[in-house]
């Protein structure tokens, strides 16, 4: 087996002083500055003398002295055949010295308003573990078979995936092909190769129509409740204050009460197939109203097909597109039915935007990474896909009917229901108003469960408490266990509330 150059980098360390004289000691406190800092860790391999005298331009002795004397202080540590190191035994103790240790904390507060947003963003946004009830997890029969990892093998060695120079930003003509045609068979969309725009998933999507369409001063209806994921990215780009929440009934977004509320809005973003969280589809009345709205104000409908694809009773609706292709902008993903880290999804924008998407696109990030759109495309063009999402549709139907029962079987109605619903790959679960979703979600992954909370999904001063429970990719042991710990936490949390209760009361009782 041939051996692997090790090849050992180190970080600058300064010019040395030459009028000053005695390199060999400039060196060694570079070095121990370095250590010190943390900019070299314990075990980390130095540069051979031969090297470092060349990169310093000074005499090799002068380095081979240098290292001698940090060996013999116990930093450096040399062992015949695998060159000079930091000592091991550093990583044991403390660090010698701390440069400024108020420094971090002061700088935190000193944060630009939209660093402190993002950082809000990202803690909110940490993937949960691959347990249940997390959303997407491609295990065992959900998980895409064998002939994606042969797809890859042919497509990425010598094929279309191969190594390439900079690729089209639209996306690889052959999955935009392939797209166009599975949208319009399976989703009733009308459009052209041409308009769509592959991007790294529906959440990028998101962000290039709010680049596109929002103005400085511009309107956006959103769903009230909604993806935390469209209200993040209005929060970070300056547009909180100008995003209306709309609220959702059981015919999905009021259209009427969006027109009273802001009838100028630039923007709606929906999701007309199956509402996320809570999981209903838009009525016809109600799409043909939103679709009359934006038609007479010159406004744009962002569709989010989200789990279109898993209705588990009847066929799937029709897209909203379908009814006006020149006014409404269609999002679509394949990360949740294949894998989320495939980071694969698409934009179909009307023609008269599909410049404007695109050069938004280029800005960001040039183009979809090239290997796997190819694998993708051929996944589709063989009909792979629409076999897959047949398989993971009856697994899913399973697993929701098995959750739903075991669900209801452990859960009181006083402090837990299921909202209905006959589609998608999770489930909401209501809490009773007086428990802290947040709360429960905390105990829960302590417990070794996996939710999500609804409330912060809603407007401030409308919220609901509520879970996110997933269903794909686990075992009916692997949701009994976990269902089993998550209904104890709810019912411990429901215990809590009426101690807290108890106590309130007798505080305010009379004493003698």
């Amino acid at each position: 087996m041939a051996r692997t150059a090790r090849v050992a980098e180190i970080p600058s360390i300064g010019a040395l002083d030459r009028a000053a004289g005695n390199l060999s000691r400039q060196l060694a406190q570079a070095l121990r500055e370095a250590v010190r800092d943390g900019a070299i860790h314990a075990g980390d391999a130095l540069p051979s003398t031969r090297s470092l005298a060349s990169s310093l331009q000074i005499g090799r002795g002068t380095v081979v002295d240098a290292y001698e004397q940090l060996i013999a202080e116990g930093f450096l540590e040399s062992k015949g055949g695998a060159g000079t190191s930091v000592a091991q035994a550093l990583a044991e103790t403390p660090a010698v010295r701390a440069r400024h240790p108020d420094d971090r904390e002061r700088v935190r507060t000193e944060l630009p308003e939209p660093a402190r947003t993002f950082a809000r963003i990202a803690r909110e946004f940490r993937p949960l573990p691959p347990v249940p009830f997390a959303v997407s997890v491609p295990i065992g029969m959900t998980a895409p078979a064998d002939i994606w990892r042969r797809l890859g093998n042919r497509l990425r060695a010598r094929g279309p995936g191969s190594p390439a120079g900079y690729a089209d930003p639209f996306g690889a003509w052959p999955l935009r092909q392939a797209i166009a045609d599975y949208v319009r068979k399976s989703r009733s969309v009308f459009c052209e190769p041409q308009q769509v725009i592959v991007t790294s998933g529906t959440q990028q999507g998101l962000f290039l129509a709010c680049q596109v369409l929002l103005a400085e001063r511009d309107q956006a209806w959103v769903e009230n409740p909604a993806y935390r994921g469209v209200t993040a990215i209005l929060e970070s780009t300056g547009n909180r204050e100008r995003t209306v929440r709309v609220p959702v009934d059981t015919e999905g977004i009021d259209v009427d009460a969006g027109i009273r509320m802001a009838p100028r809005a630039r923007a709606a973003f929906v999701t007309p197939s199956h509402q996320y969280p809570m999981g209903m589809p838009l009525s016809m009345a109600r799409r043909n109203a939103l679709l009359a709205w934006a038609r007479s104000s010159g406004a744009w409908v962002v569709e989010d097909d989200y789990d279109s694809e898993l209705r588990y009773e009847g066929y799937p609706f029709p897209s909203l597109q379908g009814l006006d292709p020149e006014r409404v902008v269609y999002l679509g993903t394949f990360s949740k039915v294949l894998f989320p880290s495939l980071r694969l999804g698409y934009v179909i924008a009307p023609s008269a935007l599909v410049d404007a998407f695109c050069g938004a696109r280029v800005l960001m990030d040039r183009h979809p990474p090239n290997a796997d759109q190819h694998v993708l495309a051929a996944f589709m063009a063989e009909g792979h896909l629409e076999r897959h999402i047949r398989k993971v549709r009856k697994v899913y139907a399973e697993q929701r009917d098995q959750l739903i029962a075991t669900l209801q079987s452990l859960l009181s109605r006083e402090l837990a229901w299921i909202e209905p619903g006959d589609q998608g790959m999770h489930l909401v679960v209501w809490l009773a108003k007086a428990l802290d979703d947040r709360t429960v979600v905390e105990q829960a992954a302590k417990a070794g469960v996996a939710v999500r909370a609804v409330s912060p999904m809603y407007a401030a001063g409308t919220e609901r408490p509520g879970l996110v429970l997933g269903f794909g990719g686990f075992t009916e042991a692997q949701m009994r266990l976990a269902a089993e710990r998550l209904a104890g936490v709810i019912h411990e949390a429901g215990k809590s509330v009426g101690r807290k209760h108890t106590s309130a009361r007798r505080a305010s009782m009379p004493t003698d």
